[in-house]
C-alpha cells in the first residue's frame, strides 16, 4: 500500500519543485530596475554617440560596464547589474562634460 502512494506523492513533489525553479526571478523589483536601467543607459549611450562622444575614455568605460551589466542580468545577478548600470550612467554623463 505504501508503494501505491509513494509514486503519486513523489510526482506531485517533483512537479511542484520544478515549477518553482522555473518561475519568475526571486526579486522582481531588482529585475525590473536592472532592465529599466539598461534600457535608459543604452539610450543615453546611443545619444552620447550621436553627439560625437563615442571616442572618449568615459564612453568606452560606460559601454564596457553596460555589456557586463547585461551579462549579470542574464545570470540573474540583479544587484550587480544595477551597480554596473549606475556606474555606466555616471561615465556617460562624464563623457559629455567639457574637458
Amino acid at each position: 500500500m505504501l508503494s501505491r502512494l509513494t509514486l503519486p506523492i513523489l510526482a506531485v513533489a517533483m512537479t511542484t519543485l520544478l515549477s518553482a525553479c522555473a518561475g519568475a526571478p526571486a526579486r522582481p523589483n531588482e529585475a525590473r530596475e536592472c532592465a529599466a536601467g539598461l534600457h535608459i543607459a543604452y539610450s543615453e549611450l546611443e545619444d552620447a554617440r550621436a553627439h560625437g562622444f563615442d571616442g572618449t575614455v568615459e564612453w568606452t568605460k560606460a559601454a564596457g560596464l553596460l555589456t557586463a551589466a547585461k551579462i549579470q542580468q542574464q545570470f540573474g545577478k540583479y544587484p550587480n547589474c544595477i551597480d554596473k548600470v549606475r556606474r555606466a550612467r555616471y561615465y556617460i554623463h562624464q563623457a559629455q562634460l567639457p574637458h
